[in-house]
């Protein structure tokens, strides 16, 4: 009887043991931010009205006709007048930047936000396990990443994964590098910098495809330190659910959308063409398709399928509008990519989101500008100002860049956010957003422009 009673208890005490060990391997595999820290450039590097005028008209490569294009996407851009610059634009050296210009920008973000985001958490460099750095239009020898672990000393089996060329969706990129590490290893700490040089990228002909960016990218960066550690489970503040990650490079139109070249005249600058807003849009839907159910509960694909079959049913001439998938259902925060204020319309007319919806993207845009691959997480600071976050709220990330890629996530908050910590937009007065209006002075300061002739123009004296 004992013998029966062993042969029977082994398979089960197995079953449990294997149970047990999925169970753990799942915890270590999890992954959690434990912080992150936006940079804040200092005041002196804000981009007001005057000085952008004077930036503008420094162009001697510019005519009427661009200063008049120019001041239809400043104005019509949602961007406001506290956005930050490269140091070089400030000195009027932006037509012959030096390899150094871009370095130093690079140094000045690295020094400044990372230093903050381990001074608070108490983590210390030594403590990275894996380090992940991304700048799409900047390639230095030794790497960017290389420039980190000097300064900050850490150790010699850190793992570094050095990106560019990626766009401005690549710091979800880099956080799908971590959680895939994360998957194979246990009790890992990982870093994630994001940012972009502005400094050797500044465009200085008269190209209108390759200005446009001129007038939407700002100076920028974001330091994210994520884990796996059970131990610090308790100290994080968000988990990550899933991510997805759509490229259509392989299609010509959506690669050549938006691509660093040089004009006919040499001069560097990215290429934003006219099949952007398609090639964006292909992506984004595709991406939507796979994450959805990932995202959404049963109950509302179950009532977008049959509300997509009774349609397809239909005659053609009973056909009514497309019905809509409700993303509310299984999210309760959007962080809109901030390419633009139609990109931020188009994104939020797509999901059936309120005005409250995409104010943190809105406000993003017109307190930062368009600061690449880290925009996302400027918009969810402001969020978190705001004091929108309770525990268990899902937040759904969703950014777009060259390639042509989409890449969306989805975190859980898990942590206490009300303090707000090292916000950069707690610096900004937060009580103040939104403002009563998004209008920029441009108009009222450049409108004269649209009067005047090209044959008669001449710029007046100052």
């Amino acid at each position: 009887m004992d013998i029966f009673l062993i042969l029977y208890l082994i398979p089960l005490l197995s079953l449990f043991l294997l149970i047990c060990k999925i169970i753990e391997r799942k915890r270590n595999q999890s992954c959690y931010i434990l912080d992150y820290q936006c940079y804040k450039p200092t005041d002196d590097r804000k981009l007001s009205t005057d000085l952008s005028g004077k930036i503008i008209m420094r162009n001697k490569n510019l005519g009427l006709n661009e200063y008049k294009f120019l001041l239809k996407v400043i104005v019509g851009s949602g961007i406001g007048e506290e956005t930050y610059g490269p140091k070089m634009v400030f000195h009027g050296r932006e037509d012959n930047p030096t390899y150094e210009d871009g370095t130093d920008e690079m140094d000045e973000f690295f020094d400044d936000c990372i230093g903050k985001l381990l001074a608070r958490t108490g983590v210390s460099p030594q403590d990275i396990d894996v380090l992940v750095v991304n700048v799409a239009c900047l390639t230095t020898s030794p790497s960017l990443a290389s420039r980190i672990i000097k300064r900050y000393k850490m150790r010699e089996d850190v793992k570094t994964y050095n990106l560019t060329g990626m766009g401005c969706s690549a710091s979800l990129i880099s956080v799908n590098i971590v959680e895939s590490v994360f998957k194979c290893q246990k009790n890992v700490n990982a870093l994630v910098v994001a940012s972009e040089s502005l400094s050797p990228n500044w465009y200085t002909g008269n190209d209108k495809s390759m200005i446009l960016t001129n007038c939407l990218f700002r100076a920028g960066g974001v330091a994210i330190l994520l884990t796996n550690k059970a131990s610090l489970r308790d100290r994080a503040m968000f988990k990550l659910k899933c991510l997805v990650r759509t490229h259509h490079g392989a299609r010509d139109e959506a690669y050549s959308s938006c691509i660093q070249m040089e004009d006919e005249h040499g001069r560097v600058g990215v290429n934003l063409s006219k099949n952007l807003p398609k090639a964006a849009t292909r992506a984004f839907i595709d991406n939507l398709k796979v994450i959805s159910p990932k995202i959404l509960p049963m109950r509302e694909i179950g009532r977008y399928a049959f509300l997509s079959f009774l349609r397809k049913m239909r005659t053609k001439s009973q056909k009514g509008p497309r019905p809509m998938i409700d993303f509310k259902t299984g999210v309760d925060h959007f962080c809109l990519h901030t390419g633009g204020k139609a990109v931020i319309d188009s994104i939020g007319k797509s999901l059936g989101l309120s005005e409250y919806d995409v104010e943190p993207a809105r406000m993003t845009l017109h307190r930062f500008g368009n600061t690449s691959a880290s925009s996302i997480w400027y918009v969810l600071g402001y969020m978190e100002a705001k004091k929108r976050f309770k525990k268990g709220d899902k937040v759904f990330m969703i950014s777009l860049g060259a390639g042509f890629k989409c890449n969306s996530c989805l975190w859980e908050v898990v942590g206490d956010l009300d303090d707000g910590k090292g916000n950069c937009w707690n610096e900004c007065d937060i009580d103040k957003y939104p403002p009563t209006s998004l209008a920029n002075p441009f108009m009222d300061k450049y409108g004269w422009m649209n009067d005047k002739d090209e044959s008669t123009f001449v710029l007046p004296e100052e």
